[in-house]
C-alpha cells in the first residue's frame, strides 16, 4: 500500500480504517528508515521518524504562495521532512484552504493576517499559528523567498527536536547579511586545507559533469541559514575569469539558486594582465579599471546573481597593489564598483603578511601584520567592499588572542573569518568541536568604543551601524559520504551556520541540536556525545599546545598536523614561541617588546601588559618569562605544560571508551568510523605528550615534578 494512504480521511469510518492501515505500516516504514545504512551524507538533515501522532495532526496539506525555485523547494522540503519524521503525506497546493500549512512571501499574504504581523527582516522568517480568510493556518512566512525556506527549515527542527508547536508565534532575523561558507578548492580537484575527500565543485581544470553533491550541499546549508558559497581557493586559479569558464561557473549558481544560495568567487588581482593580456594590474590605471567592470558585467550576464568576489592579495607570494604602491582600499574599490551595480560585494581579506621575517629581530611580529596594514586605511573603502578578518592575529591557532583590527574598524565593513575545517586543530582525524572557541570570540568586549563592543555584535555590523557585516566559514567539504571526512566533526559545519545566525547561541545549544538531529533521540547517545564535543577542544589544546597561549606546537612549515615544536621559530614565517633554555614565550608588550598589545584599545591592553592581570591562559602569547615563572594557578610555567599533556592525553584516552558505551544505539557504520577515529586519536595524544613534554625537557633541562619526565637531569 502506497504511503498516501496513511493521508487522514474525513469521514469516520475512514478515518478508523486509515488509523488502523498506519498502526500496522508505520512500524514498518520506521524499521526500513532506521535499518538503513548511515553514510553521514544527510548529516543533521536525516528527518528520522519520531513517535507523536499528534504532532501538526491539525493540518494535512501545504499551500505554497508563489512560483520561485526557491519557494518550490521549501513547499518540497517540507512535505519530505514531514513525511519522513510523521509518516503523512500532506499534498502541496497553491489554493488556500482550512487546516495548511501556508508558504510565502509578506507581499503575497491576503491583506489580513498581513497587516497584523510584525514583518521579518531581510532573510528573516515568521512562524505563526494564525487566520488567514477565516481559515486555522500555519503560516510560514519570510521577508523572501529565502526567508520562507530558512522558516520551513526551522519549523522542521522543532518537529525533529521534539519542541512544542502549540499556539506556535517565532519571528527570527538573520544576525548579519553575509553569511558565507569560502571552499578552497582547486580547479583540478584538490582542496587546499581539505580533509573529507576531492572537490565536488571541480576535477580536471572543469566544473564536474554530476551536480548532485552540490545540490545536496546547498540543501545542508540553507538549512542553517547560510547564503552564499565561494566555491574556489582563494589562491585562485586565473582560468576563473575567463570567457571560456564562466558558463561553467553558471551550473554551479543554478544548482545554488535553487536553495536560496549565492554563488561567489575568489579572484586573482594580477588577472587584468594575466586574463585581460594588459601590461599592468595597477588599480589606479584608467585600463584595468575599464577591464574589471567589462569582467563583471560578463559575469553578471551569465550569473544574475553571484554574490561578488573574494580576493586575497599581497600575501603569501599573491599579486597585489603593493607592486604599484597603491593602498588596499585603492585596490578593493576599484573592483568593488565595478561589481556595485548588479548587487555584489568585494570581500578583501586582512590576512596580510611577511612571511619572510627576519627571526633574528625582536621587534618584528606577524600579528602586527593585519592591524598595521589596515587600520589607517578605516573609511577609505566604498560601503559595497568588505574586509574579511581572521577572528585571531595569527592564523587560526587553537588559541589566540581576538584580533585588534576587528576593534580598529569602526568605518568600514568587516565580516569575520573563522575555520571550520580543522587545519591546526587535528584535520578531522581528532575530535575538536570549535564552537565553545568561537564563543569565547564572540563575546570577547574589544572596547571599541568605550566598552559593550562584543565581537560577534562588531561582525554583524550593528556596533558601528555598517550596511554589510557577517560571519565567513572556511568549511572545505569534499566527496566522502560524511562531507568532512570524520561524522563528529560535522557539529562545526552544524555550528557555524547557526552561530553565524545567531552569535548570541550557546555552545551547549548548538551541539544538543546537532546531536538530537543526528544521531536521534536515545538520551544516553545525546549525553555522551554532547559532554565529548564540549570538552573535546580544551583537551585537544593540552596535548597539543598548552593552556597557556602557546598555540598549536604542529609543524608549521610542514603538515600541520603533527608534533613539531622545533619548526616554531628560527623561520621567516612568524607563529614564533620564542622557546630557548631560560624562558618561552613573545614578548608582545608595548614597554619592552613588539608593541603588539598597545593595538587594542586601552582597557584590553591594559590587561594584557600587565603580568598581574594577563591570563594565564594567554601569558606565552603575549609575555616572554622563565620556566620557573609561578602563574595565578600557583604553578609553574614549565610544570603547567608537563601536566597539561598528561592530562590532555588522559581525556583523550577517555573519548574512545566512552563511544564504546555506545555500540548497538547507534547504527553501525557510523559506530565503527567513529570508533575508528577516536583510537587514532587516543594513540596520537600520547605521541603528543610524549614529543612536547620530551622537547621542552631537553631545552630546559628541568625535570618534571611528578618524576614522569627526566627524573635524573642529564649533564650538559
Amino acid at each position: 500500500m502506497a504511503l498516501e494512504s496513511v493521508e487522514p480521511a474525513t469521514k469516520s469510518t475512514g478515518a478508523r480504517f486509515f488509523r488502523r492501515v498506519a498502526s500496522l505500516l508505520l512500524p514498518i516504514v520506521i524499521s526500513l528508515v532506521t535499518a538503513r545504512a548511515e553514510s553521514g551524507h544527510e548529516a543533521w538533515l536525516r528527518y528520522a521518524p519520531i513517535h507523536d501522532a499528534s504532532v501538526l495532526q491539525k493540518f494535512d496539506r501545504i499551500v505554497v504562495l508563489g512560483e520561485t525555485e526557491v519557494l518550490q523547494s521549501a513547499g518540497t522540503e517540507l512535505a519530505r521532512g514531514l513525511q519522513s519524521m510523521l509518516g503523512r503525506t500532506l499534498p502541496l497546493q497553491k489554493e488556500m484552504s482550512s487546516g495548511a500549512i501556508v508558504l510565502g512571501i509578506l507581499p503575497s499574504l491576503p491583506k489580513q493576517p498581513r497587516n497584523r504581523l510584525l514583518a521579518p527582516a531581510t532573510d528573516g522568517y515568521l512562524l505563526k499559528t494564525t487566520t488567514m480568510q477565516g481559515r486555522r493556518v500555519l503560516l510560514v512566512a519570510g521577508a523572501n523567498d529565502r526567508g520562507v525556506m530558512y522558516g520551513v527549515f526551522a519549523l522542521l527542527r522543532h518537529v525533529a527536536l521534539h519542541q512544542t508547536l502549540d499556539a506556535l508565534d517565532e519571528r527570527q532575523n538573520p544576525s548579519a547579511s553575509i553569511r558565507w561558507t569560502n571552499e578552497w578548492d582547486n580547479l583540478d580537484g584538490s582542496i587546499e586545507r581539505g580533509y573529507g575527500g576531492r572537490s565536488i565543485f571541480f576535477s580536471a581544470g572543469n566544473v564536474l559533469p554530476e551536480l548532485s553533491k552540490v545540490r545536496d550541499y546547498a540543501r545542508l546549508l540553507a538549512s542553517v541559514g547560510i547564503n552564499g558559497c565561494v566555491v574556489n581557493n582563494v589562491n585562485a586559479d586565473t582560468r576563473i575569469l575567463t570567457s571560456e569558464f564562466i558558463p561553467q561557473l553558471a551550473r554551479l549558481a543554478n544548482v545554488f539558486r535553487t536553495w536560496g544560495v549565492r554563488l561567489a568567487i575568489a579572484v586573482d588581482f594580477a588577472s587584468p594582465k594575466t586574463v585581460g593580456g594588459l601590461n599592468t594590474f595597477d588599480p589606479q590605471d584608467p585600463a584595468v579599471i575599464a577591464w574589471w567592470q567589462r569582467k563583471s558585467d560578463e559575469i553578471y550576464r551569465v550569473i544574475p546573481d553571484l554574490g561578488g568576489f573574494l580576493m586575497k592579495a599581497d600575501s603569501e607570494g599573491r599579486s597585489g597593489p603593493s607592486a604599484y604602491g597603491r593602498t588596499h582600499a585603492q585596490a578593493a574599490n576599484v573592483i568593488a564598483r565595478a561589481l556595485k551595480p548588479y548587487g555584489g560585494v568585494l570581500i578583501y581579506r586582512a590576512f596580510v603578511y611577511n612571511h619572510h621575517l627576519d627571526w633574528n629581530d625582536l621587534k618584528a611580529d606577524r600579528a602586527r601584520a593585519a592591524y598595521d596594514n589596515f587600520a589607517s586605511l578605516d573609511g577609505s573603502f566604498d560601503d559595497n567592499a568588505v574586509v574579511q578578518i581572521k577572528y585571531g592575529p595569527i592564523d587560526f591557532q587553537v588559541r589566540e588572542p581576538v584580533s585588534p583590527l576587528i576593534g580598529a574598524l569602526r568605518h568600514t565593513n568587516q565580516v569575520l573569518e573563522l575555520q571550520i575545517t580543522q587545519e591546526y586543530t587535528g584535520q578531522q582525524r581528532h575530535l575538536c568541536f570549535l564552537a565553545p572557541m568561537w564563543k569565547e570570540i564572540f563575546d570577547f568586549d574589544l572596547h571599541a568604543n568605550g566598552g559593550n563592543t562584543p565581537v560577534g555584535e562588531i561582525a554583524s555590523g550593528r556596533t558601528f551601524h555598517r550596511p554589510v557585516g557577517g560571519f565567513v566559514g572556511v568549511a572545505d567539504v569534499g566527496q566522502d559520504e560524511n562531507w568532512l571526512g570524520f561524522d563528529l566533526a560535522q557539529a562545526n559545519l552544524y555550528a557555524f551556520g547557526r552561530l553565524a545566525w545567531n552569535p548570541a547561541l550557546s555552545a551547549r545549544q548548538t551541539i544538543e541540536q546537532w546531536t538530537h538531529l543526528t544521531f536521534g533521540d536515545d538520551p544516553k547517545v545525546n549525553k555522551t556525545i554532547v559532554e565529548m564535543q564540549l570538552e573535546s577542544w580544551p583537551v585537544y589544546e593540552k596535548y597539543t599546545g598548552s593552556p597557556l597561549g602557546l598555540q598549536s606546537l604542529t609543524n608549521i612549515v610542514g603538515d600541520h598536523f603533527s608534533p613539531g615544536p622545533e619548526s616554531a621559530d628560527r623561520n621567516g614565517w612568524g607563529q614564533w614561541i620564542r622557546a630557548d633554555h631560560l624562558g618561552v614565550g613573545m614578548d608582545r608588550t608595548s614597554g619592552t617588546g613588539t608593541g603588539f598589545i598597545g593595538q587594542y584599545s586601552p582597557p584590553v591592553a591594559g590587561s594584557y601588559e600587565s603580568l598581574r592581570t594577563c591570563p594565564d591562559n594567554l601569558l606565552l602569547f603575549f609575555h616572554h618569562v622563565p620556566y620557573t615563572y609561578v602563574l595565578h594557578s600557583g604553578k609553574s610555567v614549565i610544570q603547567t605544560i608537563f601536566d597539561s599533556h598528561y592530562e590532555g592525553a588522559d581525556e583523550a584516552q577517555g573519548f574512545s571508551s566512552r563511544w564504546k558505551s555506545l555500540e548497538g544505539r547507534i547504527d553501525d557504520t557510523r559506530f565503527r568510523a567513529v570508533l575508528s577515529r577516536l583510537e587514532y586519536q587516543a594513540e596520537q595524544a600520547k605521541l603528543w605528550r610524549d614529543t612536547i613534554n620530551g622537547w621542552f625537557f631537553s631545552l630546559s633541562a628541568i625535570a618534571d615534578a611528578k618524576g614522569r619526565i627526566g627524573a635524573t637531569v642529564p649533564h650538559s
